[in-house]
C-alpha cells in the first residue's frame, strides 16, 4: 500500500502524458503527411517540421524519426513500410579528439528513403543515407551507406545480398 501512495508513483502518469504530447502529438501536427499515412500511437518524432511522409506510408510501433535541429530532413516515399522499433536519425556528432564528447558539434545530413521500401524491425538508419525505391532492409540491420534501388540489404553494417528482380 505504501508504494501506491508514493508521490512519484502518483505523478508518473502526468509525466507520461507530457512525454507523449511533446514527442508525438505536437510533433505530428508539424509533419508533411501524404494520404492514408498510418503512424503507430507510440512513434517518437523530433523536429517534425523537417519530416515528409508520402502517401500510404506505415510507421510501426515504437519507431523514432529524428530530423536535425536546424537543416537536415527525413523524406520517406509512398507505400514505404517500417516494422517496429526502427530508429532514423538525420544528425550525429563529430569525433574530434580535441573536444570532450559533450562539446562535439552536431553534424546534420538528409535521409531519403524511396518509394515502396520495406524497413524491417529494429533497423537503424544513420544520417546522410539514401535508400533507393523498392529496397528491403532486413531486421536488425544498421544502414551506414546508401542502398541502391531494388536491393535487399542485411547486417551490421548493412550490405546488399541480392536484388529483388
Amino acid at each position: 500500500m505504501r508504494s501506491a501512495l508514493d508521490a512519484a508513483v502518483l505523478i508518473h502518469p502526468l509525466r507520461l502524458i507530457h512525454f507523449y504530447g511533446y514527442s508525438h502529438v505536437s510533433q505530428r501536427r508539424k509533419m508533411s503527411l501524404g494520404r492514408d499515412v498510418r503512424l503507430a500511437p507510440n512513434v517518437s518524432l523530433a523536429n517534425a517540421e523537417r519530416i515528409e511522409l508520402g502517401d500510404q506510408v506505415q510507421i510501426g510501433a515504437r519507431c523514432s524519426l529524428w530530423a536535425g535541429k536546424t537543416t537536415s530532413w527525413i523524406r520517406i516515399g509512398d507505400r514505404t513500410t517500417f516494422g517496429p522499433e526502427v530508429f532514423v536519425t538525420a544528425a550525429d556528432y563529430g569525433l574530434d579528439a580535441a573536444l570532450p564528447i559533450t562539446e562535439q558539434p552536431m553534424v546534420e545530413r538528409d535521409i531519403i528513403i524511396g518509394k515502396d521500401c520495406w524497413i524491417g524491425a529494429r533497423v537503424i538508419i544513420t544520417a546522410g543515407i539514401a535508400i533507393g525505391d523498392g529496397a528491403v532492409i532486413g531486421a536488425g540491420s544498421v544502414v551506414t551507406r546508401d542502398i541502391p534501388p531494388g536491393a535487399i540489404a542485411v547486417g551490421v553494417p548493412a550490405r546488399v545480398v541480392r536484388h529483388r528482380s
